[in-house]
């Protein structure tokens, strides 16, 4: 939290100033009613008259103020939110592809949503309104010394009560806050798993098992904010409680000073709004000073901040320019073996197919050559440095990837292809001859800025494949091309088109994942690779 408000300090420092000022301009108009009041205890009009007038443009300032105020920091909270996230995402990209992985994507969206949000009202708003509420108190104190030195003495007395009490709570609201969080990523992954299966339950007719998952979800997400808002509830009435018996000693000491002639009687009235601003202040301020251990757990899952806590830029290494070689590798699904002492050479500039029955480790083998699987025995190597060795963002500059399920952003077809890079009219128009997609731009409305839906859903699977199967094209020439089924989705006649364009394409290097290849297309590939199941591999 503290990185943020440093970071983002001149934003916060122009409105809490602007807090500080608005709070003095009210201490003030407390005043300037206890000199109103006296002028009528006195009899005097004009004196009275006069200082009611000087709080008409007091109250007039303070609004001007309080406005500007409100602008300032709802300018600095968006600076830190977008920081926030900012920050997350770095946080992310820094995770393995297994850690990333490791949590569902609601709980990642979760994240970039509630936890912003959570961040932005115990952290932020709690930060502005502890600065406001000691600005009231300090302007306060400020003006009961204007009153009688010994005013001063009794509010300090109360500040130090009030500032000790939410020490004894701050660690058990810190394990609420941690509860909610945690409990709100669970329940927003299950949401997010029932929202995706609902064509599925419907279809077997399990439409309880969907109202009823989102209402166990819901309660998920409600019952640890219940315990939560509860034992806040008890917490701040006791410090509440505490809060009253010092404002009403503090009043009863403005009266004997008053009844004994020490201060001016009008000073009861105005007195008591000091203290009473004083008290409510005081009361505040361990409120949101306990804020600040809620939304502790929400700063912790952040390891990175952007552009800041990454390391420096490695040096790129050369593509691979002999061979990437697997030499005797061996890997599991926990307990269960997928490969087995495999060893496979894939020259570069080379085209491969991988062919075997489902489960013998076609797909896993793409995902270690991607770097995705570090948990293997055996080598895999990239002109005979192990990968390993190898960061990998270094393996992505090389190696492209088309998974089985093909995944599109929810924009146009021309932005999934580019993926907002900069190409040549030309260098599309060759990835979409060489995706077999220009028979469907001509048919769609706007050609290639058709929108594709959310995950693509506006278009067909084989229309999905051939836009992934472009941005591949498009992005990864001079590179090592993996592509897991990539035309499964298509008819006969444009997998043959997609097929033969990447068998023609002398700038990548194919390995191509395929249950079906026919003795006339496994021709035309340097080398067939049939894997067998880790059982028989031995």
């Amino acid at each position: 939290m503290t990185y943020y408000l440093k970071k983002y300090w001149t934003k916060n420092a122009a409105a809490v100033a602007l807090q500080i000022l608005c709070h003095g301009i009210t201490a003030a108009l407390n005043v300037l009613q206890i000199l109103s009041f006296q002028g009528i205890i006195e009899r005097d009009f004009r004196r009275f008259l006069f200082w009611e007038l000087t709080a008409l443009a007091g109250w007039a300032l303070y609004l001007l103020c309080s406005s500007v105020q409100t602008m300032l920091q709802a300018r600095a909270v968006r600076a830190m939110n977008n920081q926030v996230r900012r920050d997350m995402a770095a946080t992310l990209l820094g995770k393995s592809h297994m850690d990333y992985h490791a949590k569902d994507s609601g709980e990642y969206l979760s994240w970039l949503t509630n936890g912003v949000e959570q961040i932005e009202q115990f952290a932020w708003d709690a930060f502005f309104s502890l600065t406001a509420y000691t600005a009231q108190i300090v302007t306060s104190i400020v003006a009961l010394a204007a009153l009688h030195w010994s005013l001063v003495a009794a509010s300090l007395l109360s500040a130090v009560l009030m500032i000790a009490a939410p020490k004894l709570f701050e660690k058990q609201l810190e394990r609420l806050g941690a509860d909610c969080a945690q409990a709100h990523a669970a329940a927003s992954g299950r949401l997010k798993d029932l929202l995706e299966g609902y064509d599925t339950l419907c279809a077997f007719g399990r439409r309880k098992r969907f109202s009823g998952g989102v209402e166990e979800a819901s309660d998920q997400i409600e019952l640890p904010q219940y315990r939560r808002a509860c034992r806040q509830g008890f917490i701040y009435g006791g410090i509440g409680f505490v809060n009253v018996i010092a404002q009403c000693l503090v009043n009863f000491y403005i009266g004997v000073l008053s009844i004994r002639g020490t201060i001016i009687q009008s000073a009861l009235m105005g007195g008591g709004n000091l203290c009473a601003a004083i008290s409510n202040g005081l009361n505040q301020l361990a409120y949101y000073r306990l804020c600040f251990s809620t939304s502790k757990p929400y700063f912790e899952r952040i390891t990175v901040h952007a552009g800041e806590d990454q390391p420096a830029p490695i040096q790129p290494c050369p593509p691979a320019a002999e061979a990437v070689t697997v030499e005797n590798v061996s890997f599991s699904y926990g307990s269960s073996p997928v490969l087995r002492n495999l060893s496979v050479r894939f020259a570069i500039g080379g085209k491969y197919a991988l062919t075997g029955p489902s489960g013998c480790g076609k797909s896993t083998l793409l995902k270690l050559l991607l770097g995705w699987l570090p948990d293997y025995e055996g080598r895999v190597c990239f002109d005979g440095r192990d990968v390993r060795s190898l960061p990998p963002e270094q393996l992505q500059r090389q190696i492209s990837y088309i998974a089985q399920d093909v995944f599109l952003f929810n924009t146009t077809i021309r932005d999934n292809i580019t993926l907002g890079g900069t190409f040549t009219e030309e260098q599309l128009e060759q990835a979409i001859r060489g995706s077999a997609l220009s028979g469907d731009l001509t048919n769609l409305p706007e050609g290639l800025d058709t929108s594709v839906g959310e995950r693509g859903s506006c278009l067909s699977g084989g229309q999905r494949q051939r836009v992934a199967i472009a941005r591949a094209l498009l992005h990864n020439s001079h590179s090592i091309l993996l592509v897991d089924e990539g035309t499964s989705a298509l008819d006969r006649e444009n997998a043959d088109i997609v097929e033969e364009s990447l068998l023609a394409n002398g700038d990548i290097t194919l390995i191509l994942v395929s249950h079906h290849l026919t003795p006339a297309r496994k021709k035309e590939f340097d080398r067939v690779y049939e894997l067998q199941t880790a059982a028989k591999a031995v």
